[in-house]
């Protein structure tokens, strides 16, 4: 069974860490200077996050697209939601990922990878975020 229940629940638990790491002055700044769009298509269930660090909204260094965009992204990302949530747990490599096709990317993955020391300090803060929201059924 999927640990998120639904759109809205990846948008909710997702999303909203986006939006917190985009105005995160430990990471916000490197993922602003890639420059990219970054598109997250996920399934069970579906739905489609998009980091967009062409367009900085105040307050924050990039933006949080929830759904579908016209934005064209430069890194297409496609996994099962419960896939992201270990990713950010810090439980699952990338490079791993990709080539078990947990993970399947369209794009420069370079650039993707030289993002990875930059979001390093995602994981520990994503643990405290779903222990903050009440979500620690997340953190397996």
């Amino acid at each position: 069974m999927a640990l998120f229940k639904d759109e809205q629940d990846v948008y909710s638990v997702l999303g909203t860490f986006f939006r917190m790491a985009a105005q995160d002055e430990e990471m916000g700044p490197s993922i602003q200077k890639s420059g990219l769009v970054i598109q997250f298509e996920y399934s069970d269930p579906a739905s489609v996050l998009t980091i967009d660090a062409t367009h900085v909204p105040e307050g924050a260094y990039f933006d949080v697209i929830e759904g579908s965009t016209d934005k064209k992204p430069d890194v297409h990302m496609t996994m099962k939601a419960d896939i992201a949530n270990s990713f950010w747990l810090g439980k699952l490599n990338l490079l791993a990922a990709l080539s078990r096709r947990q993970m399947v990317a369209k794009g420069p993955i370079p650039k993707i990878l030289k993002l990875l020391p930059a979001i390093q300090p995602a994981y520990k803060k994503y643990v405290e975020y779903l222990q903050t929201i009440g979500r620690a059924e997340l953190i397996q």
